[in-house]
C-alpha cells in the first residue's frame, strides 16, 4: 500500500512556472514507477509524465514535452513535476500515481494502482 499526497498547485499567469511535489508513504517508494496525470473540467483524465523506479527513464505526453520535467528523489520518497512555460490549457487538477513494480505499460499511463487526492493548477491568460 502506498499513500500519496500532492502539493504545490496554485494560480499563475501564462508563461510562469510551478513545481508540484508528491510525497509518498508506505511500502518501498523506490520500487514503484511513478506518474503524473491531470484532469481538466469536463474532460477525461490524461497522462502527463512518468518516471521509472530508479529515475533512469522518463516519458511525456506530447502536449507537455519540452516544458515539463518529471523527477524523483527516492531518499525523500518524493516525485516532482517541474512545469515551465505554462499555458491556460494546462489548467487542471494534477494527480500523482504509483504503478506496481511489475507494471509493463506505466510509461503509457496504464496500470496505476495508487492515486493522490490531486492539486489544482490554474493558469490565467
Amino acid at each position: 500500500q502506498v499513500q500519496l499526497v500532492e502539493s504545490g498547485g496554485g494560480l499563475v499567469q501564462a508563461g510562469d512556472s510551478l513545481r508540484l511535489s508528491c510525497a509518498a508513504s508506505g511500502r518501498a517508494f523506490s520500487g514503484y514507477p511513478m506518474g503524473w496525470f491531470r484532469q481538466a473540467p469536463g474532460k477525461e483524465r490524461e497522462f502527463v509524465a512518468a518516471i521509472s523506479r530508479m529515475a533512469g527513464s522518463t516519458y511525456y505526453a506530447d502536449s507537455v514535452k519540452g516544458r515539463f520535467t518529471i523527477s524523483r528523489d527516492n531518499a525523500k520518497n518524493t516525485v516532482y513535476l517541474q512545469m515551465n512555460s505554462l499555458k491556460p490549457e494546462d489548467t487542471a487538477v494534477y494527480y500523482c500515481a504509483a504503478a506496481p513494480p511489475s507494471s509493463a505499460f506505466y510509461y503509457r499511463g496504464l496500470g496505476y494502482d495508487y492515486w493522490g487526492q490531486g492539486t489544482q493548477v490554474t493558469v490565467s491568460s
